[in-house]
């Protein structure tokens, strides 16, 4: 029997590349929408580009609570869809691809969103279809892990029989190797190397996998793979996007 891979990670809006590189080869990515809502996170807000490259920041006006849980979050401002949906319009109208996802992009934006959490799902769904991953959501606040941190990953695999827990470059800051080697899970890190893409292969790292959609449109996962890395967990370096 093969190994189970277990990917956890906090829905965000409009995630990076390396999000979903990260997906290219399990069926499943475990949603961790129990945890407490972070401001300075990419929960709510990202980074797209426009044509001279130049960033231009996506985000979600969300109600302060201190305290509540990702699931809990309730945007402020309806009227954010039509900006954003404006925003990106403009931003990307002369993008090659622009017109193959446009009337997605639009229909996302036209849904009366009240709760955050509802609305990344969606945009993780939006992207899942465009790269043509077949891989199933599954939200943590129906049933939230028991423990924090390391314990709590630790029952998400046993949950999901999972013999593998595949993270990021900054897990070493939280993560406690001995508990999952006790537990018989084995830790993987995946890397995201930027891949250059778009018409002069100039486009920016660390944007919103949307900007690689946009420019790229059925070649984004074959861009994905070939930046797409990962390694036993043998030290701790600093993740540098979520």
């Amino acid at each position: 029997m093969g190994d189970r891979v277990l990917v956890a990670h906090q829905p965000a809006y409009w995630p990076w590349c390396g999000y979903f590189s990260r997906l290219l080869d399990v069926g499943e990515l475990v949603l961790l929408d129990h945890v407490q809502f972070s401001e300075r996170g990419w929960q709510h807000r990202n980074t797209a580009a426009d044509r001279y490259g130049r960033p231009v920041r996506l985000t979600v006006p969300v109600r302060r609570d201190f305290g509540q849980r990702l699931t809990e979050v309730r945007i402020a401002e309806p009227d954010f869809r039509e900006r954003h949906w404006r925003t990106l319009s403009e931003t990307y109208r002369r993008a090659p691809h622009f017109n193959r996802f446009a009337d997605r992009l639009q229909e996302l934006y036209a849904r009366p969103w009240t709760h955050l959490v509802d609305l990344n799902e969606a945009v993780t769904r939006l992207i899942l279809d465009a790269l043509d991953l077949d891989v199933t959501l599954v939200r943590t606040s129906g049933a939230p892990p028991s423990g924090t941190k390391t314990v709590a990953l630790v029952d998400l695999c046993r949950r999901h029989q999972a013999n593998v827990l595949r993270v990021g470059t900054g897990a070493g800051a939280y993560l406690d190797a001995g508990l999952l080697d006790e537990a018989g899970i084995r830790i993987e890190v995946a890397a995201y190397d930027h891949i250059p893409y778009g018409r002069t292969r100039s486009r920016p790292s660390g944007l919103s996998v949307l900007d690689l959609l946009m420019h790229e449109g059925p070649r984004a996962r074959a861009v994905l793979t070939a930046g797409a890395r990962t390694a036993p967990f043998t030290s701790t370096p600093r993740e540098v996007h979520a």
